[in-house]
């Protein structure tokens, strides 16, 4: 059980796609306008990778070493049209602000890295925690940069006014580059908050 938790607590901090590992940000940046696209663009990954990393663990013994990635791909892919046609259905207007992104999902980097990296060599239930991990990673991530952009780029959260009339939006926030710019204070804030830890657990451990 402690070795299941570990699995799944990496991809939630030590190796986050979008803060540590620097992976999938072309979404982060084009869709996190709002927090409730963030949510919407994160709980598909989640479900994406989670389901990807079960069907390749359950198949690895069947895949040809040489096919291996066009199967992997061809699984995402499947995956993604599911969660597709699902919200096109019961949730269009969602489906429609997210746009090109959705489909974009068959190429994010860390579902494919997942498959190759620990799917395909570990059983069922790890692969299911890894997954799991990654994608509520990913998921904290992307919610976490959409409220803050929403917040100071149209003075709400999830569509409620949280400030006033008399706030004047910070209108790159809504922009891609202020997307960027604040991926990377948010990277700059956990890297210094790690350093800090480890000074002091280095002081803790002389004293």
């Amino acid at each position: 059980m402690k070795e299941i938790w570990k699995i799944f607590n990496k991809g939630l901090f030590a190796e986050n796609p979008i803060f540590r590992l620097a992976l999938s940000l072309c979404p982060a940046l084009a869709v996190t306008t709002t927090a409730t696209n963030a949510l919407t663009m994160g709980l598909s990954v989640l479900f994406v990778i989670t389901a990807n990393n079960t069907i390749v663990s359950l198949t690895r013994n069947f895949i040809n070493s040489k096919v291996r990635v066009p199967v992997y791909i061809t699984s995402i892919a499947t995956i993604v049209t599911v969660v597709q046609l699902v919200l096109q259905a019961y949730f269009p207007v969602m489906y429609k602000a997210l746009g090109i992104y959705l489909a974009l999902i068959v190429v994010f980097a860390i579902i494919l890295a997942r498959a190759e990296v620990f799917a395909s060599k570990n059983s069922v239930i790890p692969s299911f925690f890894d997954g799991l991990g990654m994608g509520c990673g990913f998921l904290l991530a992307m919610t976490s940069i959409g409220i803050i952009r929403e917040f100071f780029g149209a003075g709400s959260i999830f569509g409620f006014k949280v400030l006033g009339a008399w706030y004047n939006p910070a209108l790159i926030m809504i922009l891609p580059p202020g997307a960027f710019i604040l991926i990377g204070y948010m990277i700059g804030a956990i890297n210094l908050f790690d350093q800090r830890k480890e000074k002091f657990q280095i002081k803790k451990g002389e004293v």
